[in-house]
């Protein structure tokens, strides 16, 4: 299969059953139902929207799917607009075919045109410095709950509105859906 088959698009409600079906593909028998219920709970969580659900399909089949929930950050910073990325994944026989840098490229393309100024996702660094990710509690932006410090590089965040940083620190608050320490471990 080459990229040019697969289509990002947005993700519908009639997806459902195919996106948490991806995301237990992709994390294996044990995560993969913990991340599956994460994101149906995301899904439905209002205290995360807008939110941006992408998903990638090749010959009418879905094999990725990927989400940005809103988020703020405390103290409050009303004019800054936030978003997580979480979670990413692609069905585990579709692995390094560039299916996951397509949907994280689409996803940052949409959420710039529509004025989100930044995005956070606590990730593995080598792969997401490649789409512009930075550590962020360098930059004075700490994730919800604290990131050990032998993974502070995992907590990452990229600038879609330049000179956002600079006027920014604080934590960053997530949807309710996402608001527990299990899932920020890296």
């Amino acid at each position: 299969m080459t990229q040019d088959k697969v289509r990002i698009r947005n993700a519908t409600d009639r997806d459902r059953d195919s996106i948490l079906a991806i995301h237990r593909n992709a994390f294996g028998v044990e995560g993969g139902e913990v991340i599956a219920k994460l994101v149906d709970e995301m899904l439905d969580d209002a205290s995360g929207e807008p939110m941006l659900s992408l998903v990638a399909e090749t010959d009418g089949e879905l094999v990725g799917h990927l989400l940005f929930t809103s988020a703020t950050i405390e103290p409050e910073h009303r004019q800054v607009s936030v978003r997580i990325l979480a979670p990413l994944a692609v069905v585990q026989n579709r692995h390094r075919q560039g299916i996951g840098g397509r949907l994280i490229q689409a996803g940052l393309r949409q959420l710039e045109e529509l004025g989100v100024d930044l995005v956070f996702v606590l990730g593995y660094p080598d792969y997401y410095s490649r789409f512009g990710f930075k550590p962020a509690g360098i930059q004075g932006l700490q994730a919800t709950y604290p990131i050990p410090p032998q993974n502070a590089d995992a907590w990452m965040v990229t600038e879609l509105t330049p000179g956002t940083i600079e006027n920014c620190q604080g934590t960053v608050r997530c949807s309710h859906a996402l608001d527990h320490p299990k899932y920020w471990s890296e």
